[in-house]
């Protein structure tokens, strides 16, 4: 059986120097000749549009996700693909919540290109192909494979940015390593079932933003914000507070819109009702914020533009994110 490689841009595909700075591309064909003991791993390379991460948008990872799955249905093991880590944690977490097989899907890039001493793209690719083949890999949705290290889509993060050891997944840990070329897998978590289809336009109409609090913040810029959309991200202060004049103006849009409560901090849970202060975690709470468990602002923003385009009420947003968070 082999494994669908999915080759997009990215630094893991970069290869010529020019005056703006590394803009070449690898092929798939590229990709794949320049990694020792790949060839043992049967590959069918599908290069895809080559496009820097920040230039990625939902409809091309839903589209890939789509691609991917015909592959596996069709007789694949597995799929991989290569992309920039920029948007990495983004797109990865995308795919797993609409990701319905067995099958594994493995994401994977580089942080140093090959024209720099050392460049991490092919022993990345050759870890991700390993995760995509192993039969311990199945029925854990989509992972991300970097550094030796295998994670869930839901938990990992890009927390450094320019460390080969970057991804991390701060509130569970890797699931496991590929160790002497072989998968090991440390814990398996539950699955949560994938989200229906969502339809194309109406996804490219759902507008969702994310607001990061900081010191001495501004409240009147969350009107100004808020203008035109279906949906908020807050990010807030360590365990879920704001300034205290930000409250009313957050019930006032969580009354229009699902507003959701994530921690800017990148570990660790929002909680629902240890502080009582006017801006905690328990008056948002009161004021109809949606709680955001132990997602970061990011995902939380990938979420719940799907869970609007999909059509769900505010309701169902709050139970979906008390599941998932």
């Amino acid at each position: 059986m082999s494994i669908a490689l999915y080759t997009l841009g990215g630094t893991i595909a970069m290869a010529g120097t020019g005056a703006q700075g590394v803009v070449s591309r690898l092929s798939g064909a590229d990709l794949t000749a320049a990694v020792p003991g790949l060839a043992e791993i049967p590959l069918d390379v599908r290069d895809v549009e080559a496009v820097p991460s920040a230039a990625l948008s939902y409809r091309q990872i839903l589209d890939l996700v789509d691609a991917a799955g015909a592959a596996v249905a069709a007789g694949a093991t597995g799929a991989v693909v290569t992309q920039g880590t920029d948007t990495l944690e983004e797109t990865a977490f995308l795919a797993d919540l609409v990701w319905p097989h067995p099958a594994p899907l493995v994401l994977t890039g580089a942080m140093r290109n090959p024209t720099l001493a050392g460049p991490d793209g092919p022993a990345n690719l050759l870890a991700a192909a390993r995760v995509a083949a192993a039969p311990a890999a199945r029925d854990l949705g989509v992972l991300v494979a970097l550094n030796d290290e295998v994670h869930a889509a839901r938990f990992v993060r890009k927390t450094h940015s320019t460390s080969t050891a970057t991804f991390a997944s701060p509130n569970a840990g890797p699931l496991g390593h590929v160790i002497e070329g072989e998968v090991r897998l440390l814990t398996r978590p539950s699955r949560h079932s994938p989200l229906p289809p969502v339809d194309a336009d109406r996804l490219a109409a759902t507008r969702v933003a994310l607001h990061t609090v900081t010191l001495d913040d501004d409240p009147a810029l969350l009107d100004r914000l808020a203008a035109g959309l279906d949906g908020l991200v807050v990010a807030g202060f360590g365990v879920g507070h704001v300034p205290p004049p930000f409250a009313p103006v957050l019930g006032a849009l969580a009354e229009r819109i699902p507003v959701v409560l994530t921690s800017r901090t990148g570990a660790g849970s929002v909680l629902r009702h240890t502080y009582g202060a006017v801006g905690s975690e328990t008056d948002l709470a009161r004021r109809g914020l949606i709680w955001g468990g132990l997602l970061d602002p990011y995902k939380a923003k990938v979420l719940l533009r799907m869970l609007l385009a999909g059509g769900a009420e505010r309701a169902a947003v709050a139970e979906t994110f008390a599941r998932r968070g």
